[in-house]
């Protein structure tokens, strides 16, 4: 077939000659190339949905032990109303029993003259109301702490639901570690010194808004998430400013969704060698920095020198092998949610 095509372009224009010779010549298209950095895309998955349900399950929590702490406020100003109209309520039961009810008959006999009878109205009328305006605030106090007291017992199940939910997220997360052969609990990087980072918005309630691959990746051509862009922003604003790649065409993982940065731990780039020396303690510092902002930049996942940080687990180690790139020994990854 490429025979034919071939002796037929001789015949044929230069032009068109040489576009049939590159549809000839030209290679089969090909899947995006396999993710460099180590570990299978079902780990990444698993370890994705378990930081992504910790978060949500501390985000909701959280929320509902705020709603607690405002529905026992609530309660207390209801409990405390309904206690100083109590003694008011038993005056008003105590004088309706001795005195009964007004009627026309009662109040000619005790009346001398109209303009009497008239001031006895208007007293008992006044009365009248001065008593129904504290029973309905009673009654409303009440009312309020028996629907405060059936709320707190509802955010108190939803609290223990979420409990469940992080300690399955949990073992969910340690699980798939332990099948790619790590898991096991690692010393980890922290540093109590790093700088605080501004944080990243968060929704009304707390949540992280879904974000796609919307801005411009300042470390390549591609794309990357608002958040990560805050998150890349913070670090460089830190001090951790050497080379850097974000965005990048891959079979799995969060670079292709603009989610995940690569920071190298060379000053002159990713070297294929494990870092050392003032290379390796620029990436335990980096380590430190996003995880002790994890909360703030809503980091997803940290990776760095054969070791994984996740919101659930803390740091536990990686098992991935190969070259300095699959087991991070020579660049810090950072995924966001």
């Amino acid at each position: 077939m490429a025979a034919t095509l071939l002796r037929w372009a001789r015949r044929a224009p230069a032009a068109l000659a040489a576009v049939l010779v590159l549809l000839v010549t030209a290679p089969a298209a090909h899947a995006a190339p396999a993710d460099p950095e180590g570990g299978t895309k079902s780990l990444r998955a698993a370890l994705e949905s378990a930081a992504k349900g910790h978060v949500e399950a501390k985000q909701k929590l959280t929320a509902s032990q705020k709603r607690q702490t405002q529905l026992k406020a609530v309660l207390k100003q209801a409990q405390e109303k309904e206690a100083a109209l109590k003694g008011q309520v038993s005056e008003i039961a105590n004088r309706s029993y001795k005195q009964g009810r007004l009627n026309t008959m009662t109040l000619l006999l005790n009346s001398d003259t109209p303009d009497s009878l008239m001031e006895r109205v208007m007293r008992l009328d006044q009365l009248a109301q001065v008593d129904a305006a504290a029973l309905g605030e009673y009654s409303e106090a009440v009312t309020t702490a028996g629907k405060a007291t059936t709320a707190i017992e509802l955010e108190i199940k939803e609290q223990q639901n979420q409990v469940k939910v992080l300690a399955r997220k949990k073992e969910q997360a340690e699980a798939a570690l332990a099948r790619a052969g790590g898991g096991a609990t690692a010393g980890g990087f922290v540093n109590a010194n790093s700088p605080a980072a501004k944080g990243a918005p968060r929704n009304s309630d707390g949540s992280w808004p879904k974000e796609g691959c919307t801005v411009n990746d300042p470390t390549t051509s591609g794309c990357i998430t608002p958040r990560l862009l805050n998150a890349y922003q913070q670090a460089r604003a830190a001090g951790f400013k050497r080379y850097t790649s974000c965005f990048s065409e891959r079979a799995s993982g969060e670079h292709p969704k603009g989610r995940a940065c690569d920071f190298s731990a060379a000053t002159g780039g990713f070297e294929n060698k494990a870092a050392t020396g003032g290379d390796k303690s620029y990436g335990d510092s980096l380590a430190a920095y996003l995880v002790k902002n994890a909360d703030r930049l809503g980091v997803m996942y940290v990776i760095w020198y054969r070791q994984i940080w996740l919101p659930n687990t803390g740091w536990k180690s990686y098992s991935a092998t190969g070259d300095p790139a699959a087991v991070h020994t020579n660049h810090v990854h950072l995924s966001i949610l």
